[in-house]
């Protein structure tokens, strides 16, 4: 069975991923809608040209994923970000960015974003970007994940003081090694490599550190452990 049958295989035994597109360019919505479509494991439920109109689009479709420019007018994807994640916890936002320096990249990813995606990206990638961040990969590369983590680590540095504010779940050792990695930027089969395990068994240490923290994705796996003191990166 090739690639493109599994794929199809897949979309008749489970419902498609659901996509909201947020943009205020009609032309990169209509380029990222053309480059979906054609995935029978894949619906775009919506389009939104702002960020108040994805925050009441999304509060009625419950998408899975979310494509979210950066900068919009009346609200900013950061804003936008923060409101679908309070009402839609469950939805992985992916921001839309011309270049991985902007620095709005680190409020975002606080307010919730899974990771960014260029918008120079080959069209034909932009399936499985959304592929990956449905089943809670981050779309952040090492050099941006180790500035985050430096910010984070800032962040939690002037924060020394305040005490955890709820009890912190216990990992276990190798769940804390992968978080680590995971906290470098790697996916799961270099931390497979690193580690001289299999990916499934990434995969299942990974799920099991995002239910023992009751989080969504990696990322925010990540900034939860250096705020809550669980990993020391400097």
């Amino acid at each position: 069975m090739t690639q493109t049958d599994e794929t199809a295989d897949r979309a008749r035994r489970q419902e498609p991923i659901r996509v909201l597109i947020v943009d205020d360019h009609a032309l990169i919505r209509r380029s990222l809608e053309l480059a979906l479509a054609a995935e029978p494991d894949i619906e775009v439920v919506g389009e939104a040209g702002d960020g108040q109109e994805a925050v009441e689009i999304a509060d009625r479709l419950l998408p899975d994923v979310v494509l979210m420019d950066v900068r919009m007018p009346r609200q900013s994807g950061i804003e936008a970000t923060r409101a679908i994640k309070s009402s839609v916890p469950s939805a992985r936002i992916v921001m839309l960015t011309v270049s991985d320096e902007e620095e709005d990249l680190f409020e975002a990813i606080k307010a919730g974003a899974t990771g960014y995606l260029l918008k120079d990206v080959q069209i034909d990638e932009v399936p499985d970007a959304v592929r990956g961040v449905h089943e809670g990969q981050s779309l952040i590369n090492p050099a941006m994940a180790a500035k985050l983590i430096s910010e984070f680590a800032n962040m939690s540095r002037k924060e020394a003081e305040r005490p955890p504010q709820l009890p912190v779940p216990r990992l276990t050792d190798r769940e804390m090694e992968v978080l680590r990695l995971v906290a470098k930027g790697m996916n799961n089969r270099e931390i497979a490599k690193q580690l001289f395990i299999s990916e499934n068994t990434v995969k299942n240490h990974v799920r099991n550190i995002l239910e023992k923290l009751q989080l969504h994705s990696r990322m925010e796996a990540v900034v939860y452990a250096v705020r809550e003191r669980l990993l020391e990166i400097t």
